[in-house]
């Protein structure tokens, strides 16, 4: 029976994935228009930020969504299918769980941020 589970997690999840995936790429949000010096200066803080995520994860989608409006350009590496970026999260974060944001300070100092909720406030407070 638990097998069964099993398989028909996944089975929703292949279909389901594609469908979110799809969405999103159709109602894709407009960034923000920021004066070239403005969005410079974003762009340097957002250097130290890094979005580990799961391409067909609602919540990683939600955060992504999130940084295409406010014109964030973060890196993200994708823990599912890299293996060395999982083991940085397991190495750094403690957790294979995502959406999860690295946020490294000017000092080396390394904060990671799990929750999508979390991460969308943080965001945006920090750069709407």
């Amino acid at each position: 029976m638990r097998l069964f589970f099993k398989y028909l997690f996944k089975l929703v999840h292949y279909i389901v994935g594609p469908v979110i995936l799809a969405w999103d790429l159709l109602t894709s949000p407009e960034g923000i228009q920021r004066p070239a010096d403005e969005q410079q200066a974003i762009d340097q803080h957002t250097s130290s930020l890094v979005l580990y995520q799961f391409r067909m994860c609602p919540f990683c989608v939600k955060v992504r969504r999130t940084m295409k409006r406010l014109s964030l350009n973060i890196e993200t590496l994708d823990a599912l299918r890299d293996a060395p970026a999982r083991e940085q999260l397991l190495a750094g974060g403690g957790n294979i769980k995502v959406p999860c944001l690295k946020i490294t300070s000017n000092e080396g100092d390394e904060t990671w941020m799990y929750e999508s909720v979390e991460i969308v406030r943080y965001l945006q407070e920090r750069f709407a």
